[in-house]
């Protein structure tokens, strides 16, 4: 029954506009005088209704009309278009929030893909919260499994790398003896430092985007206070529920200036390559030999190839793709702090790489911590630097194919992201729903089949990041299940982008469509969607009716004001718990 109804009313959206270019106007106030003045002379009262849609005895009474008699006696046509009322609410509305969209996080290598994550945004603010959202509880999970347990030279480098580079296809060479020998040997420590510091770049605050939030914000207030304060004005054309619609939007671009995602391709692959004019070094041939650089494969990177990934959005550094990204990246950074907290522990108890007895450091202090690891501590063989990180409870743990806790934070995610969206697309909701006449009519369905795509978009391409990183336990896909779930993924992946982008266009025409007066016509103000038989169009709102409708703009206004800021004081709240 709700896919019929949603395409009866996807065609209403996208098709019927053209008819009703050619369609004369309407006048809905004079074709209910002229159908008063015949029922006087005819005492033919059918059809004729009050504000909750009853037969009215008295034709005085009479404010709404069928269906059936609107379209019969005023056309199928709509209401005339005014110039003065789409501009005003169109730049009102509408304009700030696609003014906002370009304060989000880009930095793709190509335009397109940069425009792919707007679209996907937009399409589906549940993605977008996802993404955001997801990506704050990785870099607090990260931080707190080295703040508790690992107390090595290099960590908190590590840390804010692992942190910083959530929006790249972190990689580690599937050789497990280069790894540590990146950890451990301390010809390898300005590696660390010189990455972690060429990383540390801020997209965050500036004037263009404190200016774009500010007119948004103010904006929205204005124009809801003039709203309220006139309820009769063109009730339906008003931009209150488009409004709330996308209040969703103020804190994501928040969310992310605050975060201050590392996203710009060009910068990290500048920052990767400077780094690594630092030379890697694997280990010594034997003790006391001279050191010997690593190959070419790098132990940790930070691009891959098309054929290197399952889901090539994992090469899109726009952080609304971190959700492809996120079950890899947690994987990789719980097998690298595994290896640093291997070390930290056998530096805890004295025990070095290769020597015989433990080098005491020369800071002259009672106790002398792991960070003041002796250098000569750890060098050694490559065999034995790559054996060194390994415990008897650990190998099942570095083989591990899905990080701790990663479907917690994964349903955590979703419960925020879903919140946020349905908060702001469900008081657009109301505000249709409650406004006269009654029910679900078009702009109800509208808004209801906006956040419905919305939500199926963030299912198929979280299902199809799940597929895909279970695939990657078979890299060379020659399994059944492999390639069967690799099939999976692609076909969610292109349905759930095609779908975000259907929606992108729908909410711009919904918007479009409700300050154009292309909604004020009898199937769209009879509510047939939901009255069906019964439908009926309200042609004057009685004084109960706009109380109706002022209050539950009032409460929509809440709910969509509450849910963003909500969201938004979450995520404060653990802001100060990611690494500095």
């Amino acid at each position: 029954m709700l896919s019929h109804k949603g395409s009866q009313a996807a065609v209403l959206l996208l098709l019927v506009h053209a008819a009703g270019t050619v369609v004369a106007a309407v006048d809905f106030t004079q074709c209910l005088n002229d159908i008063v003045q015949n029922a006087n002379a005819t005492q033919n009262l059918a059809g004729l209704l009050n504000g909750d849609g009853n037969p009215v005895s008295n034709v005085a009474d009479a404010t709404s009309i069928s269906y059936s008699l609107c379209t019969s006696s005023c056309g199928t046509g709509q209401e005339p278009f005014q110039w003065s009322v789409f501009s005003q609410e169109f730049s009102a509305w509408l304009l700030p929030n696609l003014a906002l969209i370009s304060q989000l996080p880009f930095g793709a290598q190509y335009r397109l893909d940069n425009l792919m994550s707007a679209v996907l945004t937009v399409g589906s603010p549940a993605l977008a919260g996802y993404s955001l959202f997801i990506t704050l509880l990785n870099s607090r999970w990260i931080n707190r499994r080295f703040d508790h347990l690992v107390d090595y030279p290099n960590s908190r480098f590590v840390l804010s790398i692992l942190s910083s580079l959530q929006q790249v296809p972190l990689r580690l060479h599937p050789d497990r003896a280069r790894l540590p020998s990146l950890i451990v040997l301390p010809e390898n420590d300005s590696w660390w430092k010189c990455l972690a510091e060429f990383v540390d770049y801020t997209h965050t605050w500036s004037i263009a985007s404190a200016t774009s939030i500010a007119w948004v914000v103010v904006a929205y207030i204005l124009t809801v206070a003039n709203s309220l304060s006139n309820v009769y004005a063109n009730v339906q054309s008003n931009g209150e529920a488009t409004g709330s619609m996308w209040l969703w939007l103020i804190p994501i671009v928040v969310g992310w200036l605050q975060l201050s995602p590392k996203c710009d391709f060009n910068r990290l692959q500048a920052a990767y390559d400077r780094a690594d004019r630092h030379s890697m070094h694997a280990g010594t041939s034997d003790i006391g030999a001279g050191m010997f650089p690593a190959s070419s494969r790098r132990p940790l990177a930070i691009t891959a190839k098309e054929d290197d990934v399952m889901s090539p959005d994992e090469l899109l550094t726009p952080p609304v793709f971190n959700y492809s990204r996120s079950l890899r990246w947690a994987s990789t950074a719980d097998t690298i702090f595994m290896v640093f907290k291997a070390a930290s522990e056998k530096a805890r108890i004295h025990l070095p790489v290769c020597r015989s007895d433990w080098v005491e450091s020369s800071i002259n202090i009672e106790s002398v911590t792991t960070q003041d690891n002796d250098d000569r501590n750890r060098h050694g063989p490559l065999q034995h630097v790559s054996m060194y990180y390994i415990q008897p409870n650990m190998v099942q743990s570095l083989s591990s194919h899905w990080a701790p806790g990663v479907f917690t934070r994964m349903v955590t995610a979703s419960c925020a992201s879903l919140a946020l969206q349905w908060g702001t697309v469900g008081a657009a909701f109301l505000v249709g729903w409650f406004t006269p006449t009654t029910g679900i009519g078009c702009r109800t369905m509208g808004y209801l089949l906006y956040g419905v795509i919305s939500t199926l978009v963030w299912m198929m391409l979280l299902l199809s990041s799940i597929l895909a990183h279970s695939a990657t336990a078979d890299p060379r896909r020659v399994s059944l299940y492999a390639r069967i779930a690799l099939g999976f993924s692609h076909v969610l992946r292109w349905t759930g982008k095609l779908l975000a982008l259907l929606n992108f266009c729908l909410v711009i025409m919904a918007c479009v469509f409700q300050y154009s007066s292309f909604y004020d016509r009898c199937y769209c103000n009879s509510s047939v969607f939901s009255r069906r038989g019964a439908a009926y169009a309200v042609i004057i709102e009685t004084a109960a009716q706009a109380a109706q409708a002022k209050a539950a703009w009032i409460g929509a206004l809440v709910l969509a004001c509450t849910s963003a800021s909500v969201f938004l004081g979450v995520l404060n709240l653990l802001l100060d718990t990611l690494p500095p």
